[in-house]
């Protein structure tokens, strides 16, 4: 009984890892990338690499505010929705948008941004086109091209599977502790298992609570159900109910002026007298149906949802507000919420997080190419492999080394498209999907030990580049960020290096592995020793 409920789950490891464990690696891949989302931002606009926040920043935020006002009264006065984004100390820029006109059929028409130096007061030309890390962040759960809707419930699905896989890989480790120190080079398989099991077990609390984590941020797609069953709006009426600053009122085509802001800050101040502003969104400015919302920084506390108070944009008066004290069940879902999104992490602590990140990229990476590998040995020598054995193995390729490449194109193409390039954030995840898809029908034809080799030569050359063309393209270089204590900058230039050289290892290994030999060969080799002994 024992031996057949232990073979029941390494089959389930095995096989619902297998199935969803490239989509996973995307999911791992881009996530990861996203927890240094508003530093890879910065990297993609060079102009605002020497803009610094103020050392008052938090003094300085109101006479930011009225200033923003202004501006957008004088940029925008007819645009639906204003934001005005004060500086932190990871956005060092201030910020002012207006959305644009919508097009016909479309709910939202795009923000038409203004970054200000917040020292000066002065606009920041020529800031760049990009989406930044925030492609990253949405890809991990919306998957890009694919309807959003659709795409969180593939990653739903995906999610769930990386939780069964992860609780039966636990079931099936007899020697969890052993095996994170444990790994036999040129061994074969055995090597990659090895790899999958390290890279699991060392950070096995963090592959739990991410995935755990992420299928609560979308728990209420899921199970709907008692949503729909206590309201009569279903999960929006949930929303407003524990949200009450999310409510929407509905548009007014009446004119009114927008109420002095030094009013409303008056309240806000009242309320928090120590806040830490983030943003300010006005819905509706000059209309009877203005609004004003009015966010501050969570700091270090374990908490997703943010302070927030709504004001009526026309009287002033205060419409709702976060509360104070939440629930028992608002704190344990906003808690593991927060904890999923790492926004609560300082420097060190989101270093951490990136770090288990890669340990989940490899161990899904090393998970897949060891069934490959397992069945490669098993194979006759003569023995020509399958249709599922060629689309694992063109799988394994086109996603583990088109991943990175197609990263570089987009950092690449960052630095090289014309400024004036029209739909520019467009064109830079343009280069990252076709680079990606150049890859993957190079593996439908050639996915043997050589293209691993030349796609890691590949690999290693375009990580290379990107500090190269930074340098030449810009005023910075790794040098300058660490001689100017650009931290933000500096690290990235040189994690660019650290994987560059990754790749030249791996290129320069591959051809010395030598495989592990089978059980049957072993057996015909004693037998074979055995006979020459006597003889």
């Amino acid at each position: 009984m024992k031996e057949s409920f232990f073979r029941s789950m390494t089959w389930m490891h095995t096989w619902v890892g297998l199935l969803v464990c490239w989509l996973l690696y995307l999911i791992f891949f881009a996530g990861t990338v996203s927890f240094f989302r508003d530093e890879i931002t910065l990297w993609n606009q060079p102009a605002l690499h020497n803009v610094q926040a103020p050392e008052q920043r938090v003094a300085q935020q109101r006479s930011q505010i009225i200033s923003g006002i202004n501006y957008l009264q004088n940029a925008g006065p007819e645009s639906t929705r204003w934001g005005i984004y004060l500086p932190t100390e990871r956005k060092p820029q201030l910020n002012y948008a207006y959305e644009k006109p919508r097009p016909e059929g479309k709910r939202f028409g795009g923000w038409q941004e203004h970054n200000i130096n917040p020292q000066t007061g002065d606009e920041i030309a020529q800031t760049r086109d990009t989406r930044g890390g925030n492609f990253f962040y949405r890809l991990h759960f919306d998957l890009h091209y694919i309807d959003v809707r659709t795409a969180r419930w593939i990653v739903c699905f995906a999610s769930l599977f990386m939780l069964v896989a992860l609780i039966s890989g636990v079931v099936i480790h007899k020697r969890i502790f052993k095996d994170m120190f444990s790994f036999r080079a040129n061994k074969g398989s055995r090597s990659w298992l090895d790899g999958h099991n390290v890279s699991s077990v060392l950070a096995l609390p963090f592959h739990i609570m991410i995935t755990y984590t992420g299928l609560i941020t979308l728990i209420f797609m899921l199970f709907p159900y008692p949503a729909m069953t206590a309201y009569e709006d279903g999960i929006r009426g949930l929303f407003n109910d524990v949200s009450p600053t999310n409510v929407r009122t509905k548009t007014s085509p009446d004119s009114a002026p927008l109420i002095a802001i030094d009013t409303i800050l008056d309240q806000v101040y009242t309320n928090w007298p120590d806040a830490d502003l983030t943003q300010i969104s006005i819905r509706d400015p000059n209309k009877a149906s203005a609004t004003i919302t009015v966010r501050a920084d969570t700091a270090s506390l374990v908490r997703d949802q943010t302070p927030t108070l709504l004001f009526n944009g026309v009287d002033g008066s205060l419409i709702a507000k976060t509360a104070a004290q939440l629930t028992n069940t608002e704190v344990f879902y906003d808690s593991l919420t927060a904890l999923h999104t790492g926004r609560l992490a300082n420097p060190l602590l989101r270093w951490l997080y990136f770090l288990c990140g890669v340990a989940g990229c490899v161990m899904i990476a090393t998970g897949c190419i060891m069934w490959a590998k397992r069945i490669r040995e098993r194979m006759k020598k003569d023995q020509p492999a399958t249709i599922g054995l060629k689309l694992v193995e063109g799988l394994n390729l086109a996603t583990l080394m088109g991943l990175p490449l197609a990263t570089c194109a987009f950092f690449i193409a960052n630095r090289l498209l014309p400024m004036t390039t029209p739909e520019r954030a467009d064109k830079e995840i343009l280069a990252f999907f076709v680079t990606w898809l150049a890859v993957a029908l190079f593996a439908l034809f050639k996915r043997a030990r050589p293209q691993w080799i030349l796609l890691a030569w590949i690999n290693g050359i375009a990580c290379l580049s990107v500090p190269v063309i930074n340098a030449l393209t810009t005023n910075g270089n790794l040098i300058s960020y660490l001689l100017n204590g650009q931290w933000a900058l500096f690290s990235f230039d040189l994690m660019c290096l650290i994987f560059a050289a990754l790749f030249v290892i791996q290129a320069k290994k591959i051809p010395t592995h030598t495989p592990a030999k089978t059980p049957q060969q072993r057996a015909r080799r004693s037998a074979k020793t055995k006979l020459q002994e006597q003889s």
